[in-house]
């Protein structure tokens, strides 16, 4: 790409080169584990964790099988030690200083060398650096980490707080997970398993210099006409006084300039304007960009991609409340997306490979946003860099999440030491939005017994912690953006309810599900961003044969219920079918249809909330993914295999759509447009019957501004549907190269006397080893969904409707090669009339 730099070199330093002389060991590869408590050892990867170690020894059986999760609970409860052996040669030992870098330790962690202690830690999330020079030799050395068992650090913080400090427990769960600085999904959640990992999750190296060592590189930008003036500045620590040179590369050119350096940490600063870079964008709305930044100073190189871009988010004061709105290069981005949870419940799993196949799942859905959610873990680089190269913004969490939390000098520190590092390591991705509190916590101050009766003592506490710590840590070391207290929240000091508060910032709405509330709840209500919404669903056979035998596939069956983590999960999702759908006949339909009433729940939000922007500016539903296969609100199943809601919301939430809202006895036919720029086109709306007559046809030219939503039909119910228990309507929405199309029934779908689709498929192999499936259907058949069992792979289209004599060809990709027998017979298609009698 093209970028041009304007800078001024000092002569003596014109284009010389840094020269490197920082020295490293990097101590990620094979270690040995150790049970403590018996002297047990097996071979273990670094970065990595217990578990995994255990499960590739063959020493534990498969923790997301059945309900093998119980029988492994011991492991939580018990220390474990990380071995291994190095070698250090004499040229490395002349160095000044030799620093253990440990990017994550989880979680109590004693580290010693050569048998001697060198420090402790505490909190997984915070960067630990120890000199250890003095405890190396030459030669042959030994690394040992001790990790404390977490459930009894757990226990051991509880018994010396001065009053209770709660938090929410699920029914399968270990307590106390609040008072340590771990992932707190690792205790259980009501969609996970309680598996106390213990591990080294990052990165652990050895870095010796004589002269000095990057801490943190930050950069800011400030836009003017057709440049930026770049700001860079640098936090080195320096082990001796010395007079070395800052240099900064972009675009395959530097500027240098000399600094003299006192012992210990050193604030340096460099500014350059770059000419003419090309913006960096959400998904959707341009292309991505992405600059590469190197810094070198004191023989150390930091490297960074930066892209290019202004964001701001707008929260003002309206007539209506209080408005979030992401603003990015000047334009307001209609935020489309759900949340994030941990990959895996296994931390060595979480792969490049595996967050990247989630990643672009997201963005095959039109997605723009994810919300890394507090009760899991700040992400490894691989998925900030993958965001940034996928145009994904990331409303970002601390880690905190469900619970009350202590507000001890102890935990305020550690906690201050997690939130700077964090704060300072990615506040220069492209996709960071906004920083978040936490998760839930101010609702929590109404949760417990405790809180409800001490409310000033523990909301004393709350703000101690988030805004003492947390917003002041955005404040300090990241004033590009905004610090918002929590999710949902009306923003800093405003300590009220916002789970049903529509009218400030953002709102968790849960109505739906935990209330039991019917889907038209959704359209009560006019978030001006709606954070959290969810229903749940079933994943497919192929997942679920994974965790269950066949004997027990049944909603009842002990495993099934072992694997629904909702205590009231699969009873509200069967109370939910009785009113929309008619019972379905057998397990398999059961799944189906309760995918089809997931997507459908969600949908039915989406669309509606997408009608009110510029009021509502985002919807991002619970939860993208899971970490281990379950029964959840996923729409991603473990694995990463699209359920019926995933293929849902890549119509749902495409740039330029079609939807139609029922509100009592009106219908609305709308029209969305996403993209700054207006477009033209026409809706056709189609009365049909459910053998497939059309009875009234209707086509409305369209005219549609930017960034805007237009209603263009408005009609009672029996205007359009004199008989809706016979008929529906269809839209069909043609906008040059968009096209989007909606079904809409007036009465539940149980209500509705549909016929025999008499749907047929066929199967071509072709030659690149994917395969072509036709679809013809004499009648309307709907929520048409192919799936393979086992998985094979993937299609690129599912959960759609088929209306009378219409043929449809869906492509198959495998995940490895397959013959065609082997596809048929793996291959099911369902459809809403083949669930019952």
């Amino acid at each position: 790409m093209h970028c041009e730099l304007s800078f001024n070199l000092l002569a003596t330093f014109r284009m010389q080169k840094e020269t490197l002389t920082m020295k490293r060991i990097d101590l990620a590869g094979t270690w040995t584990l150790v049970r403590a408590n018996t002297g047990e050892t097996i071979k273990a990867q670094v970065p990595g964790d217990n578990f995994s170690a255990l499960l590739a020894a063959r020493r534990i059986p498969d923790p997301f099988h059945a309900d093998n999760e119980q029988s492994l609970q011991w492991i939580g409860r018990e220390d474990w030690i990380y071995r291994r052996n190095f070698r250090v040669d004499n040229d490395l030992l002349k160095e000044a200083s030799v620093v253990l870098n440990c990017d994550g330790l989880d979680t109590i962690a004693t580290i010693r060398i050569n048998g001697q202690r060198v420090g402790t830690t505490r909190n997984m999330f915070a960067r630990h650096r120890f000199e250890v020079k003095p405890f190396l030799k030459t030669g042959p050395n030994s690394i040992e980490i001790e990790l404390a068992s977490p459930v009894k650090a757990a226990e051991k913080e509880n018994r010396h707080l001065p009053y209770p400090i709660p938090c929410v427990n699920f029914p399968e769960s270990t307590p106390h997970r609040n008072l340590i600085r771990k992932v707190q999904c690792h205790s259980g959640w009501d969609w996970g398993p309680s598996l106390l990992v213990s591990g080294i999750p990052g990165a652990i190296h050895l870095d010796a210099t004589s002269t000095g060592r990057t801490e943190y590189v930050a950069t800011t930008q400030h836009h003017r006409r057709n440049r930026v003036d770049l700001d860079v500045d640098v936090d080195v620590h320096a082990v001796s006084a010395c007079t070395t040179a800052l240099q900064v590369t972009i675009a395959g050119q530097q500027r240098r300039k000399p600094v003299t350096l006192k012992p210990g940490i050193n604030h340096l600063h460099i500014s350059l304007p770059v000419h003419n870079p090309k913006r960096w964008w959400p998904c959707g709305y341009g292309a991505q960009p992405l600059y590469d930044l190197t810094v070198t100073v004191a023989g150390d190189s930091i490297r960074k991609r930066i892209g290019f871009r202004t964001l701001e988010v707008i929260n003002r004061e309206d007539k209506a409340g209080l408005s979030l709105t992401f603003r990015v290069n000047g334009t307001d981005i209609f935020c489309k997306g759900a949340n994030w949870i941990p990959a895996d419940a296994l931390p060595q799993r979480q792969t490049r490979a595996v967050l990247d196949n989630l990643l672009t799942s997201a963005v095959g859905a039109h997605m723009n946003m994810l919300r890394v959610w507090g009760g899991g873990q700040y992400e490894s680089d691989d998925f900030y860099d993958l965001c940034d190269e996928k145009g994904i913004l990331l409303w970002h969490d601390f880690m905190f999440s469900c619970a009350l939390y202590p507000a001890t000098p102890v935990f305020l520190e550690q906690v201050r030491q997690e939130a700077g590092h964090q704060v300072r390591r990615l506040r220069d991705h492209a996709c960071l939005a906004l920083w978040c509190g936490n998760n839930e916590d101010v609702g929590a101050l109404r949760w417990f017994q405790e809180s409800r009766d001490n409310r000033d003592r523990y909301l004393v506490d709350y703000d101690r912690l988030n805004e003492g710590v947390l917003g002041k840590a955005v404040d300090t070391f990241d004033p590009t953006h905004l610090f918002w207290p929590s999710s949902p929240c009306g923003g800093r000091g405003d300590y009220s309810d916002c789970w049903h508060d529509d009218k400030r910032g953002d709102m968790h709405f849960w109505s739906v599900w935990h209330e039991g509330k019917s889907l038209d709840a959704y359209l009560t209500v006019k978030p001006r961003f709606c954070s959290e919404f969810g229903y749940q669903s079933f994943p497919s056979l192929s997942t679920i044969r994974t965790y269950a035998p066949p004997d027990q596939w049944n909603v009842t069956a002990p495993i099934m219920e072992y694997h629904q983590r909702n205590a009231r999960g699969n009873s509200l999702i069967t109370e939910m079918f009785t009113r929309y759908f008619r019972m379905p006949e057998g397990f398999a339909n059961f799944v189906y249809l309760s995918q089809v009433q997931q997507a459908m729940a969600i949908k039915t939000g989406v669309d509606y909330w997408r009608t009110l922007r510029p009021h509502c500016m985002g919807t991002l539903y619970w939860q993208l993914n899971d970490l281990w296969p379950v029964c959840s609100w996923s729409s991603l199943e473990y694995g990463g295999k699209w359920k019926l809601l995933h293929y849902e919301a890549r119509r749902f939430y495409a740039p330029c759509t079609v939807s139609i809202i029922q509100k009592q006895d009106m219908i609305e036919v709308w029209v969305v447009n996403d993209r700054p720029q207006p477009v033209r086109g026409n809706v056709e709306i189609s009365v049909l019957q459910f053998d497939g007559k059309r009875l009234n046809r209707r086509r409305i030219p369209v005219s549609l501004k930017g960034a805007g939503a237009t209603c263009i039909c408005r009609k009672p119910v029996h205007d359009l549907l004199p008989a809706p228990e016979q008929a529906f309507l269809h839209a069909h929405l043609r906008c040059g190269k968009d096209q989007a199309e909606q079904v809409h029934v007036a009465v539940p779908w149980k209500s509705c006397n549909l016929s025999e689709p008499e749907l047929k498929a066929s199967v071509k192999a072709l030659p690149d080893g994917r395969f072509a499936i036709t679809l013809s259907s004499r009648k309307p058949a709907f929520f048409v969904y192919l799936d393979t069992d086992p998985a094979m792979g993937h299609f690129e289209d599912n959960g759609f409707h088929l209306l009378a004599g219409q043929r449809r060809t869906v492509q198959f990709h495998p995940s490895r090669r397959i013959s065609k027998a082997q596809f048929i017979k793996a291959l099911s298609v369902h459809h809403l009339r083949g669930t019952y009698a």
